[in-house]
């Protein structure tokens, strides 16, 4: 089986000169969530210039771009893998394309040209990436060099940050068809090359709660003509912060932030109404749920104590990334051949931040992997931070897994062994 793996990683090798310069562009020039128009159609244009059928998302952002048709190897072999017949089967690899709200502080040469806007979290990496996987695959099957018919579909997703981008590209038929789907989150906390692996849950579910607070409005000199909703709001937020830890076994994972407070015009002039907002993050739906029951009875004393009344409203939820044992045997197993087992770390806990990419595994199984992006000489600033860059060494690393995982997925004979002697402990998942 190893024939067709030392062309897939040179052609890997050969496209990251191009896949720097990509992911530079993009950093260059990011747009947030929801408007990610000009990178959306520098996405299509990369792929519409392959021949690939290649459609763009809802309202010109997103794009999915499929393998050429069949996803034949041009060998004469077929996989069974799919209940389609004689199609293989099919697997997606997703990218998120937006960028932040933040102020790029990096003196780089691809320092982002839009004051206020940067690729902090790695979107545009990831971009690049799939890319660069993708038109690798291409390659192999036109040079022949496939062992097997793969198919494969990409997909290039809008507004991951604010949680809307997935179910709207799900929306429009991303997720039709598939058989499992691969995604990859670079990761600073991690040296350039290495990877972090996980089996279940790699991420929190989130909700975005918000608390509306109404009072009655009055002079500040008398406080006691009014229902002071800013005493209320302060009051609310130490409640949840005291009283929701304390009602929490220690043994689960319960993170509550409140991390948007708005009231009031005048600073003599008790306001009306106060609004907040936060997120509640879990790893268990039953916690999950009897959280939001505390939450809710805390509101609910507060505002009879205060005589205020407490609205809540849940705006957004991303339930949690639960990576599939199966489909991670064959992730592992490519990171062993691209990088060696050592460099393979597991990771001994699910993070408690978020990710929309769990919307797409309640359609297909699926998993995400954390890839090493920091040397000594760049990428060490955290994720959604001002100063966030990669050792671009990483582009080709990413790259190179996704693509030989595809492969090895697409085997007709589900070979899931790994290249060495078995020491893998996903190998026994």
């Amino acid at each position: 089986m190893s024939g067709w793996i030392k062309p897939l990683h040179d052609a890997v090798s050969d496209l990251a000169p191009e896949m720097s310069e990509l992911r530079r562009h993009l950093h260059r020039n990011p747009e947030v969530s929801g408007q990610e128009f000009a990178t959306s159609l520098l996405v299509y244009r990369r792929f519409d210039e392959l021949g690939l059928p290649v459609e763009l998302g809802p309202e010109g952002c997103g794009v999915i771009v499929n393998s050429s048709p069949q996803g034949e190897a041009d060998n004469g072999q077929t996989s069974p893998n799919s209940q389609q017949g004689n199609l293989p089967g099919l697997i997606a690899l997703r990218a998120d394309l937006d960028a932040l709200r933040i102020h790029d502080a990096k003196q780089v040469p691809y320092r982002s040209q839009c004051d206020g806007v940067m690729h902090a979290c790695g979107h545009d990496a990831h971009t690049a990436i799939v890319i660069g996987a993708a038109t690798a695959l291409e390659w192999m099957r036109r040079e022949k060099q496939l062992p097997w018919p793969v198919r494969w579909r990409g997909i290039f997703q809008p507004a991951e940050e604010t949680c809307e981008g997935a179910t709207a590209m799900i929306g429009i038929g991303a997720m039709q068809g598939v058989d499992a789907i691969m995604g990859v989150h670079v990761d600073p906390s991690r040296s350039v090359g290495r990877i972090g692996l996980r089996s279940g849950a790699l991420t929190a579910s989130a909700d975005l709660i918000r608390f509306r607070i109404t009072g009655r409005g009055g002079h500040a000199a008398r406080p006691h003509e009014s229902v002071d909703s800013i005493a209320t709001a302060a009051q609310l937020i130490s409640s949840l912060y005291l009283f929701v830890p304390r009602m929490t076994d220690s043994q689960d994972s319960v993170v509550l932030t409140i991390g948007e407070i708005t009231g009031g015009d005048n600073p003599n002039v008790i306001p009306e109404e106060v609004h907040l907002a936060g997120t509640l993050r879990t790893l268990d739906a039953e916690v999950r749920d009897r959280t939001f029951r505390h939450i809710e009875r805390l509101a609910r004393g507060l505002g009879e104590t205060s005589e205020a009344q407490i609205d809540i409203r849940v705006e957004m939820s991303a339930p949690s990334v639960n990576n599939d044992a199966a489909l991670l045997r064959y992730l592992s197993a490519a990171g062993d051949s691209v990088i060696g087992l050592e460099q393979i770390d597991t990771i001994p806990r699910p993070s408690m931040g978020s990710e929309d990419f769990a919307f797409y595994l309640e359609h297909a199984p699926g998993c995400m992997f954390r890839l090493g992006c920091a040397s000594p000489e760049v990428g060490s600033a955290g994720l959604h931070s001002a100063n966030f860059d990669i050792d671009e060494r990483a582009l080709a690393i990413g790259a190179k897994i996704l693509a030989e995982t595809v492969i090895r997925w697409s085997n007709p004979q589900r070979d899931i062994q790994p290249t060495t002697d078995g020491q893998n402990e996903y190998s026994a998942l």
